[in-house]
């Protein structure tokens, strides 16, 4: 799936870029399905890693959809090309914003969740880059609106981010304290964010400070875990904690029929 968006550089002169969407990938739930999550890989990977994990998980209520990044130069390997759902040249939340790149995946995010049963709950997680993808889409839906304006179609129940950072962090706060219903869906959506303190990737101080700007911004439904010595990678007590929030927040029976 390909996504055409324009924008206005530094002359007069229009620049537009085409993002051309890899392979998605499909979980279906084993039980009832009572909710559709999606979920973003980290950068320079591919849904089909994350789709073989998910499947393991005893979440039989979830429907997983995994898509995979356009592959793109990225300017913190120097511009060579890999699979990113927005270009970083420097992996913290303090960072310049690929705002063409962040809508972009954003949107296919969404068109991806839109087609979804009315009565199935909606969410979105990710792992390092995956992860500040989906708590960008938290934004626009907390915001009702992308970056560029246009107004975000999906109402999200949850939203999690594994070793993580949230991209326009800088400007998140100041948004939402000017409009009353953005400032009560951020008081409800449920967040969840882990982070090893090894992790050499995507520091933990980022993933911290992330934390710490949502929580200012009015997220009070925000849970912040952190696992010492662990690096830029999962382990079962992180995915444990991991399902076990989602059963809890998302009202999950177990129910197979």
């Amino acid at each position: 799936m390909s996504y055409n968006t324009s924008a206005v550089g530094s002359g007069s002169r229009n620049t537009t870029r085409t993002f051309e969407f890899g392979r998605t990938h499909v979980v279906r739930p084993k039980g009832k399905h009572q909710t559709t999550i999606v979920w973003l890989h980290g950068l320079g990977d591919k849904g089909s890693s994350w789709s073989q994990i998910l499947e393991t998980l005893p979440l039989p209520n979830i429907k997983w959809i995994c898509p995979t990044a356009p592959t793109r130069p990225v300017a913190i390997f120097g511009g060579f090309p890999c699979t990113a759902w927005f270009d970083v040249g420097d992996i913290s939340e303090d960072a310049p914003d690929d705002l063409e790149g962040l809508d972009a995946s954003a949107t296919h995010v969404a068109n991806l969740l839109s087609t979804e049963p009315a009565d199935i709950k909606l969410g979105v997680g990710g792992f390092s880059m995956g992860a500040a993808t989906a708590l960008y889409s938290a934004t626009c839906h907390i915001l009702g609106q992308y970056g560029n304006g246009n107004l975000y179609p999906v109402n999200l129940s949850a939203v999690v981010g594994l070793s993580g950072w949230l991209p326009c962090s800088r400007t998140l706060r100041s948004q939402i304290e000017r409009s009353e219903e953005a400032a009560r869906r951020a008081a409800s959506l449920p967040i969840l964010l882990c982070h090893g303190s090894g992790d050499d990737v995507v520091a933990h101080k980022h993933g911290e400070r992330s934390a710490q700007a949502l929580s200012s911004a009015g997220f009070r439904n925000l849970t912040f875990r952190s696992y010492n010595g662990l690096g830029h990678y999962t382990i079962p007590e992180e995915m444990d904690e991991f399902c076990n929030w989602l059963t809890a927040r998302l009202g999950l029976d177990g129910s197979w029929s």
